[in-house]
């Protein structure tokens, strides 16, 4: 019932496409770990690229929807930019880094990708 958005189609093709796969661990407990968060359930992080002393992260609204969300990494972020498609930066592109992480915005269907400068 309701719309695609309510019913979080995307989320499930996700599941369905990409499941999680189980991997033998020792019995010790371990704490849950996540690389990184964005804040809207309308923006899908589609991939993390490493590269030497960086990551390139490509994200797109999924909802047809005008919004702002927030990229969260526990990753230890020195500069952010935004990038082209082929992962260069582009003019104008610096992102500022906030407590809440780098704040993007996003179009209906825009694709983003950030590039991420690691500390050292």
């Amino acid at each position: 019932a309701g719309s695609f958005q309510d019913a979080g189609v995307i989320q499930h093709a996700y599941n369905l496409n990409f499941p999680l796969h189980a991997v033998p661990a020792s019995s010790a407990e371990c704490l849950a770990w996540s690389a990184f968060s964005v804040s809207s359930p309308a923006v899908v992080l589609e991939t993390a690229e490493d590269r030497p002393e960086a990551v390139v992260v490509r994200l797109y609204e999924a909802h047809g929807s005008t919004v702002v969300a927030w990229l969260q990494t526990s990753l230890p972020v020195e500069e952010a930019m935004l990038c082209d498609l082929l992962e260069r930066p582009v003019a104008r592109g610096c992102l500022p880094l906030a407590q809440r992480g780098v704040r993007l915005s996003f179009t209906p269907f825009r694709v983003l990708s950030v590039l991420l400068v690691l500390r050292r």
